[in-house]
């Protein structure tokens, strides 16, 4: 009986650990995301069907309308 309890305060302890270094590493910026922002702009924004239109020199009209994501 001994044994369960051992197991289940080294089980806790690991797992309090783990907790511990995680919260480390997310406070210092491990998980930051820095490659998808310098790719961002190499990808078409999608534009909103039936967006309003700006005419620009009365010849051809130019969405103004895009999908935010």
């Amino acid at each position: 009986m001994i044994v369960i309890y051992l197991m289940i305060a080294v089980s806790i302890a690991v797992a309090v650990l783990f907790l511990v270094i995680f919260i480390k590493l997310v406070k210092s910026g491990q998980y930051d995301d820095v490659y998808t922002p310098s790719v961002r702009i190499l990808f078409d924004d999608e534009l909103i069907k039936d967006a309003p239109t700006l005419k620009q020199d009365n010849r051809k009209a130019v969405s103004i309308t895009k999908k935010i994501n």
